[in-house]
């Protein structure tokens, strides 16, 4: 399920849990795991004391983060780094994510009233020409289907995280 709007205080006592600490400058639910409980959030662009945050969304869920974190264990990101020098229409793809990122994240800081990020700051996952962060981009396409292709290969390869059940309601 992609973004719902503004947190309730449900939610961000969930993220809490998930987090095991209170969530920063939270936006948005930007999806909702199938089990209904938020697994990533949009976050403004800077904290409230004004120190930049970058990573507009945040993959909350611990058993996805598990699963991302298998994935970057076994080199995934290796072999999409290599994929992206190799195949152009995917390089096309990922740079378009990577536009798509900057534009939303301006957005963001608009809608939380703060000064947008510098021109040059870093998006996420190490878009557009690496693969830094798996969780990063498999948070970008969950929150916005169909724009991230190494992002929603991520997801796939992630698996169903949320059959074992509630990650935040079992203190997870």
């Amino acid at each position: 399920m992609t973004a719902d709007g503004p947190p309730s205080a449900a939610d961000l006592a969930a993220v809490a849990r998930q987090l095991g600490r209170v969530p920063r400058a939270v936006l948005a639910i930007a999806h909702r795991c199938p089990c209904g409980l938020p697994d990533v959030v949009q976050t403004a662009p800077r904290l409230p004391d004004g120190t930049p945050f970058p990573t507009l969304y945040y993959l909350t869920c611990p058993r996805a983060s598990a699963a991302l974190s298998g994935l970057e264990a076994a080199g995934v990101m290796r072999a999409m780094a290599a994929r992206l020098a190799a195949q152009p229409e995917l390089a096309d793809g990922y740079a378009a994510a990577h536009r798509d990122y900057l534009a939303r994240r301006a957005a963001a800081a608009r809608q939380a009233g703060v000064d947008p990020l510098p021109d040059g700051t870093q998006s996420a996952g190490g878009m557009p020409e690496r693969v830094k962060c798996l969780h990063a981009l498999a948070a970008h396409a969950l929150a916005v289907p169909g724009v991230n292709p190494l992002g929603a290969e991520v997801v796939e390869a992630a698996g169903a995280w949320w059959q074992a059940g509630s990650c935040a309601e079992d203190g997870q």
